[in-house]
């Protein structure tokens, strides 16, 4: 089912039980939580998901990690599975969506993105089946999903356009779904002008589907999270809710990011209209089989990624 012709409220309306997935990794889940929650008050039950790639300050190996690398998980699918708060790697990493399910007190979908758009796509539809999903909402923390490649402070591409463009599939195969950006720029990559640029250029298209914000009731909820749930992009927003103002730096002070109160907002939008209107990097990566064959695909437009990244600094250390 397309959601190009409809507007939110028919998307919400239409729809019992959605999917939330923070689409970045890491910490994006606290995000998901917070459109999980908008959600809910209009009436959906919610699953929350992530990804099974944590920050390298955590997980030094670089990549997602594979379900033959993991430990106390449900497989649904050879990449999706259900995370509790015992679900760690085989090097004793806990993901985020463990400490999630811990506070939350359900499972946790986490999606390796290690089988390229393909295998994205393949477990999500067994993911949808098991829940009764009928609404896919990608939640993408900082706004760099809206990147067309070329902006300067861009460093994390690979998991939002591997999941954007398993979005687009997902829509073309008739399922309901729905992307969202939670607190813009709060990442340190995109900057605030660019992303405002991006949302602009999708209103001009028809993308832009409305906008909802935090609330004293899930800001406290957040706030109350992130003490289990590690997470630096999302925290900012909440911060912004209780009157943070200027810049501060994130990622050991590698990235500034500015503070305002706007960065308290969710932007909903359509993923079709985005990956068709704006997103290059996932329309490069849209045919990927595996990770690798996305890295390289964006590696033609000259784009370096979180996964090399993360190679470079960990061969260092491997080998000091």
């Amino acid at each position: 089912m397309s959601s190009d012709s409809q507007s939110l409220e028919n998307l919400i309306h239409a729809s019992s039980r959605a999917l939330v997935i923070g689409v970045g990794g890491g910490g994006d889940v606290v995000g998901a939580l917070a459109a999980a929650r908008f959600l809910e008050f209009c009436g959906l039950e919610f699953v929350l998901g992530g990804l099974s790639w944590e920050r390298f300050v955590f997980d030094p190996v670089p990549g997602p990690r594979m379900l033959s690398e993991v430990e106390n998980v449900r497989a649904l699918h050879p990449r999706v599975w259900m995370a509790n708060p015992k679900s760690q790697t085989k090097t004793g990493v806990f993901f985020a969506e463990s400490k999630m399910a811990a506070v939350h007190g359900k499972e946790i979908l986490l999606v390796d993105i290690n089988g390229g758009v393909d295998g994205a796509v393949q477990g999500l539809e067994v993911a949808i089946k098991e829940f009764k999903i009928d609404l896919l909402v990608g939640l993408d923390v900082g706004g760099d999903s809206l990147a067309q490649g070329d902006e300067q402070g861009l460093r994390s591409p690979l998991a939002d356009s591997i999941m954007l463009a398993a979005h687009a599939e997902l829509e073309k195969r008739g399922h309901r779904t729905l992307w969202a950006v939670f607190g813009y720029g709060s990442d340190g990559e995109l900057t605030v002008d660019e992303v405002e640029s991006a949302l602009s250029k999708l209103a001009a298209a028809g993308a832009w589907l409305g906008t909802c914000s935090l609330t004293p009731k899930i800001a406290a909820e957040l706030a109350e999270v992130i003490k289990t749930v590690p997470t630096e992009a999302s925290a900012i927003p909440v911060q912004c809710f209780y009157g943070a103002w200027g810049e501060t730096k994130i990622r050991t002070d590698q990235r500034t990011v500015k503070l305002t109160p706007l960065t308290a907002l969710i932007f909903f939008m359509s993923a079709t209209k985005l990956f068709q209107t704006l997103a290059l990097p996932a329309q490069a990566v849209s045919k990927s089989g595996s990770l690798e064959q996305a890295n390289d695909a964006l590696h033609a437009l000259g784009i370096k990624t979180e996964l090399d990244l993360e190679r470079e600094r960990y061969a260092p250390a491997k080998n000091p």
